[in-house]
């Protein structure tokens, strides 16, 4: 990740939203709450997960995950975003940006596929719940959600590096609130079809292909579903999947968005307001939405409460 012809290792500048010093104190109170809320919220699930053995099974083993997962993400960007939105100085170091820019890439492709993951599992359990454990067994859900992460971490290594060897001609203002590929793509003084084409072979192996499976996962889902009798087990598989399929949408809808489409037909502050969402809002409702839809993990933390309240009193 050496920098050439004119990418010089000296600070940038996150222009984020300071042409409007109004908007920026709202949008400080607004990352601080939903970055309040993500911590609170994804570090529950990740201590429900492991503290309650009922919930020692694979779906919860994912979501787990993907808690931790929103959880370095959102610590990779927002801190440094609340210093510069709080004080006079917009600026992050090289280092720091680089970290932003590789974290970002590799957790949000690690997403994709963990998002992949865990409709597998939903299918499994749905449409073959007599073999369920056989085929979700511990060393296979290990291993899924290993490929995830290195599959993130792979996609990430090939990207910072072609971005990164742009030729910037001097340019240090980075027109985002964080260091992201597209607004470092727009700092580059000379076109890079070679990067295109890599966006966007990487968009359709992280983005389509993971997004083909669930959809055709849920798919067969909805014929195994209409031939439930029960309804007390359609709610069930109604509540899980549903808050999966809900998750699904807000991260893809925005990611696709933003990474899809050509970058000249995005406009800078549309890109931000939807960088802004998928960073802050996307990981601040996925516990939420886990949590409200899903009795067992309400029941899980209803009782480790009264277990702590018990042992407090005594």
């Amino acid at each position: 990740m050496e920098a050439s012809n004119g990418s010089s290792r000296t600070d940038f500048i996150l222009l984020g939203f300071s042409d409007r010093p109004q908007l920026e104190r709202i949008i400080s109170a607004f990352v601080f709450i939903f970055y309040i809320v993500t911590l609170v919220g994804n570090t529950t699930i990740i201590l429900v997960s492991y503290l309650d053995t009922q919930l020692h099974t694979p779906m919860y083993f994912f979501l787990s995950n993907l808690s931790f997962l929103d959880l370095c993400y959102t610590t990779s960007i927002i801190p440094q975003m609340l210093v510069n939105l709080w004080g006079p100085k917009k600026s992050i170091t090289y280092g720091g940006c680089v970290l932003q820019f590789f974290f970002a890439l590799d957790l949000g492709a690690t997403e994709c596929l963990l998002l992949a993951v865990m409709a597998y599992d939903r299918y499994a359990a749905v449409c073959q719940p007599l073999h369920y454990t056989v085929i979700m067994h511990s060393q296979l859900c290990q291993k899924m959600v290993l490929t995830a992460w290195l599959g993130g971490l792979g996609s990430a290594l090939i990207l910072c590096t072609l971005t990164l060897k742009l030729p910037r001609c001097g340019h240090q203002k980075v027109d985002n609130f964080f260091c992201e590929m597209p607004a470092l793509i727009k700092m580059a003084c000379v076109y890079s079809k070679v990067i295109e084409v890599v966006v966007f072979a990487l968009g359709v192996v992280f983005l389509l292909v993971p997004l083909s499976l669930i959809l055709i996962s849920y798919g067969v889902i909805t014929q195994a579903v209409m031939k439930i009798k029960s309804e007390a087990r359609w709610q069930k598989i109604f509540n899980t999947c549903g808050s999966h399929l809900t998750v699904v949408t807000l991260f893809y809808g925005t990611i696709i968005y933003m990474y899809m489409k050509p970058h000249s037909s995005t406009s800078q502050d549309e890109g931000k307001f939807f960088t802004l969402f998928y960073t802050i809002v996307t990981p601040s409702l996925n516990p939420l939405i886990y949590t409200l839809r899903n009795k067992d993990v309400k029941s899980a933390i209803k009782k480790i409460l009264w277990i702590q309240k018990w042992a407090a009193k005594s």
